[in-house]
């Protein structure tokens, strides 16, 4: 199952943006190899795990981080760019944990936000960050639960810098005839996602971190010195902590990996569009995302292409044959592209639980595990990192906050999760055309 979505994923990276627009280094980190021996191990060297290792080296942690591939080569490389507060599904934290818990949550979310503006400050990390947020109701069903959301955001989960935007103000706003009213948020915002994750890869060896690359993990030998085992190494610690997410493998135990569901996305990338077309798209360059359960996002990149994502998946399609689908709904939005080219399109999966929390948790009191950021990782990974390194350290309150959330498992198992799954989504699908 694995080595099946490893091969779908690198599939649908081949003609990525992201990749096309950075300089990797010449060398990758060096494969593990041998015994070594620190006070933390990390899986993954996407935002999760490298937030888990710059937190634990700021506490004077030994950390080693091992990557089946490199940094920034899942989620964290490929995805929409949209660095927001919230959740994908925030009444789930109210319903679970009450208004204090929801509160609570909101308030680390809001964190997780500033938490990216600060390392991106404090590193020098150019990754093309682009303040303001519109959130967009694209049906006159969709209008009242918009403005619910903005309610509850405001007066009970404390997040006091929402605006409403009618269909004239949302209309001025965006150079679409689709949206019927808006929610403006002027603190969240978008980034190149893999400049960053790659900014947080070069923090973190700065900061002390060894990073080996290419180094799948095969087995965690738990206890009170777990051994975490690759083909050619070893690494024995203290705490582990299992941050790879959708593409993580068979790392965790059935059960705990039972509970997300890898989802493709999609984006699509036009040529450049230069400075004065691509300015009159979106004021302010803001990000858009609508309120539909499949929902199309999109931005305009520093160097004026439309970014246009959307079209979920649990099979993991082709970009290049979902390309003209996700172009047509780009030009439903702004018909005025409809002679634009697109030059990259490129996808990646998205770890989705059943409620669409995230799923923070350990498996031993020295082993813990961090997924299902469900669309909202760019901040929530961040956030994700502290907490984990705070319960390390003994400090567990923020960490138990997210813990005690419930979740339940997909059904079908590892083989029939896929078409279980393409069934519910095509439920969904149908009850958005009324």
């Amino acid at each position: 199952m694995a080595d099946s979505l490893d091969h779908r994923a690198d599939a649908l990276i081949r003609n990525s943006f992201y990749e096309a627009s950075v300089t990797r280094a010449a060398d990758d980190d060096p494969v593990l190899e041998g015994m070594h021996e620190v006070d933390v191990c990390v899986i993954g060297a996407g935002y999760a795990g490298l937030s888990v290792a710059l937190e634990c080296r700021a506490r004077g942690l030994s950390v080693i981080v091992v990557d089946a591939h490199r940094p920034g080569w899942g989620a964290s490389g490929r995805n929409g760019g949209q660095t927001l507060v919230g959740f994908a599904k925030d009444e789930i934290f109210e319903r679970q944990l009450g208004n204090q818990g929801a509160r609570a949550a909101w308030a680390m979310s809001v964190e997780g936000v500033a938490l990216v503006r600060e390392r991106i400050e404090r590193y020098g990390i150019a990754c093309d960050f682009t303040p303001g947020y519109l959130t967009v109701a694209t049906k006159p069903k969709r209008v009242p639960d918009l403005r619910a959301w903005m309610e509850s955001a405001t007066s009970r989960w404390g997040y006091d810098r929402l605006s409403w935007l009618d269909t004239d103000e949302i209309r001025a706003r965006i150079a679409s005839k689709r949206y019927l009213a808006g929610v403006y948020d002027p603190f969240s915002g978008h980034l190149h996602p893999l400049k960053y994750c790659l900014g947080l890869a070069d923090a973190a060896r700065r900061e002390g971190a060894q990073l080996f690359a290419h180094s799948p993990v095969i087995d965690v030998l738990r206890g009170a010195r777990p051994i975490v085992r690759t083909s050619k190494g070893e690494v024995r610690c203290r705490f582990v902590s299992a941050c790879g997410n959708a593409t993580i493998g068979n790392v965790l135990p059935a059960d705990i990996a039972a509970r997300v569901a890898p989802i493709a996305s999609y984006i699509i990338a036009t040529e450049p569009l230069g400075n004065e077309r691509a300015d009159a798209l979106i004021a302010g360059r803001a990000a858009v995302c609508d309120n539909n359960f499949f929902l199309d996002y999109f931005r305009v990149s520093a160097d004026h292409r439309v970014l246009f994502g959307g079209r979920a998946s649990s099979t993991g399609a082709s970009p290049l044959q979902l390309t003209e689908e996700i172009r047509k709904r780009m030009v439903d939005v702004y018909p005025q592209l409809a002679d634009v080219r697109i030059e990259y399109a490129w996808g990646g999966f998205v770890d989705v639980t059943r409620n669409r929390a995230p799923d923070f948790g350990s498996i031993d009191p020295n082993y813990f595990y961090v997924q299902g950021f469900s669309g909202h990782g760019v901040a929530l990974t961040g956030i994700a990192g502290r907490v984990v390194a705070q319960a390390m350290a003994g400090e567990s309150a923020a960490f138990d906050l997210f813990a005690q959330l419930r979740h339940a498992r997909f059904p079908g198992g590892s083989a029939l999760r896929g078409p279980v799954l393409e069934l519910g989504m095509l439920y969904h699908r149908l009850l958005e055309l009324f």
